[in-house]
């Protein structure tokens, strides 16, 4: 009899309630703490009303990862059965959230492998999605990880930050660079590049932000069959629409989602922060 693979990733997936229900996945969840109050990520409070306490706060709030012994408790409980778990996670560039599931994996006595996402967000969606559908239809986790690492390489992730001033409290970039690009009223444009937020451009106006990832949306997916697209964003619905727009007219691809990102991006990035996330497979990939 094969093995039955569960799947866990953390509450950075940005997958509404009703999908992680359908896939069956079990969500570990980050905690975010404003003025020493403490929340949990998807849990205690909705990406809105962060917001609301991101804005009105002077303090920066702190995300911090589950511990080794909530993702052993998960891990032992999913293992009890006999088993394997497979554990799919936001990049470690930006949370030590995969070295505590590791930690986990390595304590527990159930079959578990981690594997590093490299992405957050829609973009670790993608790979919890296809990793639940592979589980489901009987796939080992030897095939299920295969397929991760097509996905992994094969996936682009573009956010536009508002404002600067969330980048600097977080320690992302330097006060000087951010005095500088307000008075200019820079919006810079990055990827995540083996998952570290890496700058790659920068817009004046939402029109050259639209048309910048319309473009690189283009130029990466031409010749390849699109499985994938999601946009994140943080307040910033209206405008998310409009790059959904953009993009609809240059792809045959018509399941865009539009998500409210979780906490822990949206403390890094502020309001009016945006994202694309889509993934591509070869075209004669069955």
């Amino acid at each position: 009899m094969k093995t039955k693979v569960k799947i866990v990733t953390d509450s950075t997936v940005d997958l509404p309630l009703e999908e992680i229900e359908r896939l069956g996945v079990t969500i570990v969840p980050l905690t975010v703490t404003v003025e020493g109050k403490s929340f949990i990520d998807g849990v205690d409070i909705t990406p809105s009303e962060f917001v609301e306490l991101l804005v009105n706060t002077e303090e920066i709030p702190l995300s911090s990862q589950p511990s080794a012994g909530t993702f052993l408790e998960v891990y032992n409980q999913l293992g009890a059965d006999g088993s394997a778990v497979l554990s799919i996670h936001m990049t470690s560039g930006m949370s030590g959230t995969y070295m505590s599931a590791k930690a986990a994996a390595d304590m527990s006595e159930a079959d578990v492998t981690v594997v590093d996402s490299r992405f957050i967000s829609s973009a670790l969606s993608f790979q919890v999605k296809e990793a639940s559908e592979m589980a489901a239809s009987g796939a080992t986790v030897e095939e299920i990880i295969h397929r991760l690492e097509k996905i992994k390489k094969n996936t682009s992730l573009y956010i536009m930050v508002d404002t600067l001033e969330y980048l600097v409290k977080g320690g992302r970039i330097g006060r000087g660079k951010a005095l500088v690009g307000s008075l200019l009223k820079i919006k810079p444009l990055a990827s995540l590049q083996d998952g570290v937020y890496t700058p790659v451009a920068k817009v004046r106006t939402y029109m050259q932000m639209i048309k910048h990832f319309t473009k690189k949306f283009e130029e990466e997916t031409a010749g390849k069959l699109v499985k994938g697209i999601g946009i994140a964003q943080v307040e910033a619905r209206e405008l998310a629409n409009q790059l959904k727009e953009a993009i609809r007219e240059v792809t045959d691809f018509k399941d865009i989602t539009i998500v409210d990102t979780t906490p822990i991006i949206s403390t890094h990035t502020g309001p009016g922060a945006l994202a694309l996330m889509y993934y591509t497979d070869e075209i004669n990939h069955r």
